[in-house]
């Protein structure tokens, strides 16, 4: 029996321990990306920190901070705002390709995982059950990362500029789990930021939350963890429980 092999066995058997004698009830797990499967959040620092030079300013940690987890559009308003610019439409859809460009070249030089995500995904994969990767990212360069981190361990993904609302709305995760036909408060979020959290629960999952570059508050449906290093099978149902009993 091969490594891989060992590792899907002994997660469906912790899958199916932690549910015997009753009917499964965590159907899905739904990643975000940034921040939580690779370290990219170091190069988005970049980036944005170039664009505000680019049109003439500084960003401030704050701001760069509260961009976390947002869309391509609301953090480059945000820099508008940073810099004192005036938000012209035709203006921010120029700093927006310019970001999005810079970005693709730092991505193309390499991502870095977060520790223990690549174990983590294939943990999660061997259960069976559903996975999708939901992401504020937009589509073209989330499929940079994509390609580096494997389309294999999704069966669907959700990026920025494919929903009318990004996180923290709900959107995004009502849009993975209606197309993995799964019930959303029948999904676990794994997510590192505050904009992300926020979208989990209003979407009704539950939330493991693993913060990397922002803290993120407690509250309601939010199972807090230090990262993603030996996550198993059996915690994830655990975690998806614990979750759910507070709504009680």
């Amino acid at each position: 029996m091969t490594p891989h092999s060992e590792v899907e066995r002994c997660s469906r058997n912790d899958v199916e321990r932690v549910s015997l004698g009753r009917a499964r009830t965590l159907e899905a797990v739904l990643w975000d990306m940034d921040g939580t499967l690779v370290d990219s959040e170091k190069l988005w620092d970049v980036s944005l920190a170039e664009l505000a030079r680019h049109l003439g300013g500084v960003l401030s940690a704050a701001t760069r901070a509260a961009m976390v987890g947002g869309s391509k559009d609301s953090t480059v308003r945000m820099v508008f705002d940073e810099v004192g610019l005036d938000p012209d439409p035709a203006a921010m859809d120029d700093a927006g390709r310019w970001l999005s460009g810079r970005t693709a070249e730092l991505f193309a030089a390499g991502l870095e995982w977060r520790p223990g995500a690549p174990q983590a995904l294939r943990t999660v994969r061997a259960t069976g059950l559903a996975t999708a990767l939901v992401t504020s990212t937009e589509r073209a360069l989330a499929e940079r990362a994509l390609d580096w981190i494997g389309h294999e361990h999704f069966d669907v993904t959700v990026c920025g500029d494919e929903v009318t609302a990004t996180k923290p709305a709900p959107d995004p995760y009502l849009m993975a789990a209606g197309q993995l036909g799964v019930d959303p408060t029948r999904c676990l979020v794994v997510e590192d930021s505050p904009a992300g959290v926020a979208a989990g629960v209003a979407a009704g999952c539950v939330v493991l939350v693993v913060p990397s570059e922002v803290e993120v508050p407690a509250g309601h449906r939010r199972i807090p963890r230090d990262g993603l290093v030996g996550l198993t099978a059996e915690e994830l149902v655990s975690a998806w429980s614990r979750g759910v009993t507070t709504d009680h």
